[in-house]
C-alpha cells in the first residue's frame, strides 16, 4: 500500500497502456477506461476515467502485487509541478480526503499537463 503518511515518490515514466490490461482487467469495472500507464523500476501508475490505481509489485518473483485504489472523488487538492530548462522531471501532489498526501513523481517526457487536465475533469465532476 502507498504509504500515505511520508508521501511517497514514484519515479515514473509514459509506458503502453495496453502494457497492462490483463494484469487490471480483473479489477476494472464496466465501462472504465485506462487513459495513461506509467511505470518506474517495478512498480506501475494507471490513470483510468474513474480513479488512480498504484500497483506495488513485491517479492522475488514479483508475482504478489498490492493495488491502491484512489478514487477521484476523493481528491480534495492537487499540485502541479512542470519540468523546467534544467530540472527535466514533473511532479504531483495529490491530497485525499481523511488519507493524506500521495506524490508521484515523472521523469522526463511525460505530460504533467495532460495529467492534470485528466484529474481535473473527473474530480471537478
Amino acid at each position: 500500500m502507498i504509504d500515505f503518511e511520508n508521501g511517497s515518490i514514484f519515479k515514473l515514466k509514459k509506458v503502453d497502456d495496453d502494457k497492462f490490461a490483463k494484469e487490471l482487467e480483473p479489477i476494472m469495472v464496466p465501462g472504465e477506461t485506462v487513459l495513461g500507464c506509467y511505470k518506474d523500476v517495478r512498480d506501475h501508475v494507471i490513470f483510468t476515467d474513474k480513479r488512480i490505481i498504484a500497483v506495488n509489485v513485491q517479492g522475488l518473483t514479483g508475482k504478489k502485487k498490492d493495488f491502491t485504489i484512489m478514487p477521484y472523488s476523493k481528491i480534495s487538492v492537487f499540485s502541479v509541478e512542470t519540468s523546467g530548462l534544467l530540472d527535466f522531471d514533473s511532479e504531483l501532489d495529490l491530497y485525499f480526503s481523511g488519507v493524506g498526501r500521495i506524490r508521484f513523481e515523472f521523469r522526463g517526457a511525460s505530460d504533467i499537463l495532460d495529467i492534470s487536465r485528466i484529474i481535473s475533469i473527473y474530480a471537478l465532476k
